[in-house]
C-alpha cells in the first residue's frame, strides 16, 4: 500500500521521489485541485469512499498511511 501511495503521489505532483517529509507545505503542487485528485486517485486505487473528515486531514504522506490503514482493515 505505502508503494502504491507513493507512486501516486509522484505521478499526480510530478516529484522524483516521495518520503515521509512529503506535505501540502513541501509539494508545491499539493493544493485545493490537487487534492481533489489525489482524492479521486486514492478511492479509485483502493476501492474506498473517502469521507470529508478523512479528506480534510490528508494533509501529508503520513496523514494518507494512517488513514488509508483504519480503511482497509
Amino acid at each position: 500500500m505505502e508503494d502504491k501511495v507513493k507512486e501516486i503521489l509522484m505521478n499526480l505532483f510530478e516529484l522524483e521521489f516521495v518520503d515521509e517529509t512529503c506535505s501540502q507545505e513541501t509539494c508545491e503542487k499539493w493544493d485545493s485541485m490537487g487534492q481533489l485528485n489525489l482524492v479521486v486517485e486514492l478511492e479509485t486505487e483502493f476501492d474506498i469512499t473517502l469521507e470529508p473528515e478523512e479528506i480534510g486531514e490528508m494533509k501529508s504522506y503520513g496523514d494518507i498511511i494512517r488513514i488509508l490503514q483504519a480503511k482497509i482493515q
